[in-house]
Formats: structure tokens, sequence, C-alpha cells
């Protein structure tokens, strides 16, 4: 994986987000290009075990460098904390082994997630004012989200039980066999996600919320 790896650059008012447009879920954010760009680079390793799980070759202790190669216009969600914007490549055609990968690595991002849950205790470690979520309502919220995402794919989904198993993989199941389908880069609906976007944003979302269960699990400072 020599060479500079292609990032893209959500810019709000008050947030940025640079996100890899290689590698579906590997999306950080911070005030600023500066900040958003050491923020993707610290989580390299973080991201690491995603593409291992899918089988593929990853960064491996290697510096990581990026080329910045669009700048988008970033909205009200950014700045309030999730990626927004299509990319350009996102109209792209998309052909059966990039679908194939790109689905890979979605699947690969709820195992992250599951396993992460997994390990983590039922009450996390709350921010200085006692704010956010416990470990269970984080995955409700993710299950709900998803289940609001399908729509821009064209699917009606009903939202699994979080303790239910075999509808959680019916319901991901259900949704990777749109993401494994080759594209010609148009959104499958109306006002709906091209499949680039959607596997970036899926991804994303699973991993951003398996990180916070993460980060919230160990000891406070003090």
């Amino acid at each position: 994986m020599a060479g500079a790896l292609e990032v893209y650059l959500e810019e709000g008012s008050r947030r940025t987000f640079a996100c890899s447009l290689d590698w579906p879920g590997w999306c950080r954010s911070g005030r600023g290009e500066e900040a958003a760009l050491a923020a993707l680079a610290a989580y390299a390793p973080r991201y690491a075990p995603v593409a291992r799980e899918a089988g593929l070759a990853f960064l491996d202790g290697e510096d990581v460098t990026f080329e910045v190669v669009e700048r988008l216009p970033g909205s009200m969600t950014t700045d309030f904390g999730a990626i927004a914007a299509f990319a350009t490549v996102d109209a792209r055609p998309l052909s059966a082994g990039e679908a194939e990968r790109e689905a890979r690595l979605v699947e690969a991002s709820w195992w992250v997630l599951d396993r992460v849950a997994a390990g983590a205790p039922a009450s996390l470690r709350k921010g200085p004012r006692g704010g956010g979520r416990d470990r269970d309502a984080i995955i409700d919220h993710v299950l709900a989200a998803e289940t609001a995402y399908v729509r821009k794919l064209g699917l009606r989904l009903r939202q699994p039980a979080a303790d239910d198993a075999g509808a959680v993989a019916a319901f991901r199941e259900a949704l990777l066999e749109v993401l494994r389908r080759p594209s010609d880069g148009t959104a499958p609906v109306a006002r709906g996600w091209p499949s680039r976007y959607a596997a970036r944003r899926l991804a994303w979302h699973a991993l951003d919320h398996a990180w916070e269960i993460e980060d919230k699990s160990e000891p406070g400072p003090g």
C-alpha cells in the first residue's frame, strides 16, 4: 500500500471530516483540515481489524500519508457530527468486484461493533456532565439509524430487536444483498444514496459507535 491514500474533506463551519475513498468507514473529524487528517491517521490501527476481517491487506507498519483529492461543502449535519456529502467518485459505476469488496468491509464493520459490544460493560463512562448513552442504547440507536438508512437503498425493513441475533443477521443480509450489486453510480430511488456512499455511511456509523463504546468502557482519568 505504498503511496498516498486518497481522501476527501467534507468541510462544515465548525467541523471537518476526512474520509478515505478506498476504505469505507475510515472517516474522522476535527476542527479544520489538519485536525481531521491527523485524526484519520491516528485511527488507522483501529481500522486495521476491519480490513483484516474482510480479508484485505491494509497498512502494516507504514507511515500514513494522504492526498486530498476533493473538498466538499459541509452542512448542519456535518457540524452535528455525521458525514453527509456525496463525493464525485460516488457517482461512478461500481463493478461486481468493487461492490463485493465494499459489502465485505461493511460486514466487517458490523463484526467490530458486535465484538466490542460483547466485551463492554452495560454501563459506560459518562461525559463530564453525565451525558451519553449506555451500551445497549447505542446498539439500539445504530439499528434504528440503519432502519432509516435502508430506505435510501429502496428497502423497507423492520428494525430488529438487538437481542434477536437471527433477526439482526437477516436484516444485515438484506442490506448486504443490495450493496453487493454492481451499480451505474446512480441512487436506486429518488433522493436515495449511491451504493458507494451508502457503504461508507453504514460502515462509518457502525465503527464510530464501536469506538465510542470502546473508549467509554475504559476507566476515566483520576
